[in-house]
């Protein structure tokens, strides 16, 4: 038995090998479909580190205080760009209160507008950053020249900004910022500030913003109220839990929510821990499904393996005679192109998993050139994976043709022309 399994193997690598250009065409579309699942699971999971890795350069101790109320699962509806209206300057205001989170460090509440600035002939348009002056403490920023706002001046309606160090070497160059007054969209501002290069962090870039009190902001901009975000910081990362707790208790005071009322909270409060959680449910979501896609290929190769088979069992009609003429049975002629289908398969997979491998491996080499925090990830399940359905592909459309050929009456094959 095991020497007829060989036989049947060297019978058809020496039947692939007769028809080299054709045996390659054929496989082509296995390559690429398993090249293409490897590079999607492990472009998705070297971007899922990179995204995890820039949440947790926020910190771990951090609490975002969002408008809208979200679904078990998903984020509230104004991480997708929707505008609610929900949370004020007056509740950062009371979630600030020792009174109320006693647990807390600083809050610094967030209005997000865009503007164009100008000083001489110089513009520059860019990210207005409304905030407060917790924002320091909450996010960790440096002051390089000059300072930041006050209590005061973020009450009082000042128009005095701090510049990000791209924005100031876009906007004044060597000149120096901190004293000038510049404007933004028409209104007149004093530059106090310039803060320290930092870069991006979790996909935003600190360093091509301005800051401005969060009033002056939304009065003398962007024409609102509310605010898109809070932030909290926790002095202790075993604290958030309660930390989270006296928020919502804090906002549904505030907000007239009560369970007699059978109102839902008009607020989300997340942890960094819970939002990394969500993020790596979506990723994967992503990752898989583009997977699924790429693996379609899979299906059209299939599809050439058995269009190929077929004209292989028709040229091949008088050896197939030839052969059961001399008492080869069905289960050898079957078992011989059932084995050159896995074959062609298998090699593809093979191939198909080392391109997409190194593929992947240049892409991650190329992010970390351009400064990513990205890891190359090949996981041994998308590799299982794709060689396992490479195979089952040779299994499945090469059985069609393995059959035909097996069921071949020997006289009419020895006739074939």
């Amino acid at each position: 038995m095991f020497n007829n399994f060989v036989q049947a193997i060297k019978s058809s690598i020496s039947a692939l090998l007769a028809n080299k250009g054709r045996s390659f065409l054929t496989m082509l579309g296995i390559i690429i479909g398993v090249g293409a699942v490897i590079i999607i699971i492990a472009v998705g999971a070297g971007a899922q580190s990179l995204i995890v890795s820039q949440v947790k350069g926020l910190g771990s101790n951090l609490v975002g205080i969002l408008p809208g109320k979200s679904e078990e699962k998903g984020p509230p509806a104004s991480v997708m760009g929707i505008v609610i209206t929900t949370l004020t300057y007056d509740d950062a205001q009371a979630i600030n209160d020792k009174k109320n989170v006693p647990n807390l460090v600083d809050v610094s509440a967030y209005t997000k507008s865009i503007g164009t600035l100008a000083w001489g002939s110089n513009t520059y348009d860019t990210s207005l950053s409304g905030s407060t002056v917790g924002y320091l403490e909450v996010e960790g920023g440096e002051v390089a020249e000059g300072r930041f706002f006050t209590k005061e001046e973020e009450k009082n309606l000042s128009r005095v900004v701090v510049l990000g160090s791209e924005v100031k070497d876009q906007l004044f160059g060597t000149s120096e910022a901190v004293g000038q007054r510049i404007k933004i969209n028409k209104h007149s501002f004093e530059v106090i500030g310039v803060m320290k290069e930092r870069g991006t962090v979790a996909f935003q870039n600190y360093d091509d913003q301005v800051f401005i009190p969060i009033i002056t902001v939304q009065k003398l901009i962007a024409g609102v109220n509310h605010l898109g975000l809070i932030r909290a910081k926790v002095d202790n990362q075993d604290n958030i839990a309660v930390a989270m707790k006296d928020i919502e208790i804090t906002l549904r005071e505030r907000h007239n929510i009560s369970d007699e009322s059978g109102a839902s909270d008009d607020f989300t409060v997340q942890s960094a821990d819970t939002a990394l959680d969500m993020l790596k449910t979506i990723t994967n979501a992503l990752k898989y499904f583009l997977a699924a896609i790429a693996s379609l290929s899979l299906l059209v190769g299939g599809i050439g393996i058995m269009n190929i088979m077929l004209v292989s069992v028709t040229e091949r009609t008088r050896e197939i005679g030839l052969r059961k003429a001399v008492g080869a049975t069905n289960f050898k002629i079957r078992s011989q192109f059932l084995f050159e289908a896995i074959i062609i398969t298998f090699l593809g997979g093979i191939i198909g998993m080392i391109g997409g491998t190194v593929i992947s491996f240049l892409i991650a080499k190329v992010a970390v050139f351009l400064g990513y925090d990205w890891e190359f990830l090949v996981s041994i399940f998308s590799i299982l994976l794709a060689v396992s359905v490479s195979i089952s592909v040779g299994i499945i459309f090469g059985l069609y043709p393995a059959i035909k050929a097996s069921k071949l009456n020997p006289i009419e094959a020895l006739r074939y022309e």
